[in-house]
């Protein structure tokens, strides 16, 4: 079970990963919820700067 959640997870960054570059590419925004809750749109291309995960 656990290797499998492994994978899951891996697989969903992945994707997000390339969602990201797509509407970066785009120049699309995303929708994302920040800290106190408010939903916001935010150009993908900072998403992906603010967070070194998507490099």
């Amino acid at each position: 079970m656990r290797e499998f959640s492994e994978k899951l997870k891996r697989g969903l960054e992945i994707a997000e990963k390339r969602m990201l570059k797509e509407k970066a590419l785009r120049g699309q925004d995303v929708i994302v919820c920040d800290e106190n809750n408010n939903i916001r749109r935010i150009p993908a291309e900072e998403v992906i700067s603010k967070n070194p995960i998507f490099q």
